[in-house]
């Protein structure tokens, strides 16, 4: 998390205008998950159709750690889940007492689902059954911690009630494949390689919450949604899955050139098609999709496109 010195950073951040880089960095995820190909659709998108511009996706620890990096100007632009947004936004939550106020969005790319993976052999076949087993809960600082941690809160558990493991997507696959833990949270799009690539070795249940439940995590934080992971998504899972989604959003600091933030976002709508074929959940990222889904104010320079575009932008998401 933040230090006083990392929010001084913060505080004293002005770096020259952005639009005079020719390099951008774009703060992702791990690479068993979707944040790393959707990253390097949008880079490619950009590359292709905003001049002057090299744009590159990293591999990071994610949501929270993605937040920091816009923060302090070490990511030009980053994916993150919409609960981490908003809380970073406002200081609250993971960000209590460390509120980053230059957080912008550019618009929201597609919905997570929270998808909690255990054998199919296993006797965990609710939440509740998490209880005393070893389960992974993502990587540190991911936005798979946070929303399992709000998630089991929400339902009266917490990580003090099984032996709490942090591990990245492609961790936890080889940890439930190797009979290292008994389940793993994944919050991702849905589908992702590290599951699909478990499931073509492994027999794998995931696992469904129930209305109540859903209810639950919907009361703790409105930016879950509640979503039906289709059965055939993976292979063995052929029930369709009740669960919770968040939106994820792409970010850039209120700092950023706003020229060059309208480049991207023009880019980025006008030739989704490109993104669509790194990754189908680009199929979500829709203009529409931003309006309704978007947590924190917009950037001006993503408001310009949107009004040339004939959006309705949402009062609160001007600031």
């Amino acid at each position: 998390m933040f230090t006083t010195r990392t929010l001084a950073v913060v505080a004293a951040f002005a770096a020259g205008p952005v639009a005079a880089q020719s390099q951008l960095s774009i703060a992702t995820g791990g690479t068993g998950g979707v944040y790393y190909p959707m990253g390097g659709g949008l880079a490619e998108v950009i590359n292709n159709h905003v001049e002057g511009v090299s744009a590159t996706a990293e591999v990071t620890g994610a949501s929270v750690e993605n937040m920091g990096l816009i923060a302090t100007g070490d990511a030009d632009l980053a994916i993150a889940l919409a609960d981490t947004v908003q809380q970073a936004y406002s200081g609250t939550g993971r960000f209590e007492g460390q509120q980053l106020p230059m957080t912008r969005a550019v618009g929201s790319l597609y919905a997570n689902m929270v998808q909690i993976v255990t054998p199919a052999g296993s006797d965990i076949e609710s939440l509740s059954d998490l209880a005393g087993k070893r389960v992974s809960v993502g990587a540190p600082g991911s936005g798979t911690e946070v929303n399992a941690q709000t998630l089991l809160e929400a339902n009266g558990m917490s990580f003090d009630d099984f032996t709490a493991q942090r591990l990245n997507f492609n961790e936890t696959a080889d940890a439930l494949a190797n009979g290292d833990i008994d389940a793993g949270f994944w919050s991702v799009g849905a589908p992702t390689s590290s599951i699909m690539n478990l499931a073509t070795t492994q027999d794998i249940r995931i696992l469904s919450l129930s209305e109540e439940e859903v209810a639950a995590a919907q009361e703790a934080d409105v930016t879950f949604t509640s979503l039906s992971l289709a059965g055939g998504t993976y292979d063995g899972v052929d029930e369709d899955v009740a669960t919770i989604g968040v939106p994820n959003v792409l970010v850039v600091s209120s700092e950023t050139d706003a020229d060059l933030v309208y480049e991207i976002t023009r880019a980025m709508y006008e030739n989704i098609d490109e993104m669509i074929a790194v990754h189908p959940a680009a199929e979500e990222t829709t203009v529409d999709f931003a309006m309704s889904a978007t947590p924190v104010p917009l950037h001006e320079g993503a408001i310009r496109y949107f009004e040339e575009a004939g959006a309705e932008i949402p009062d609160d998401l001007r600031e």
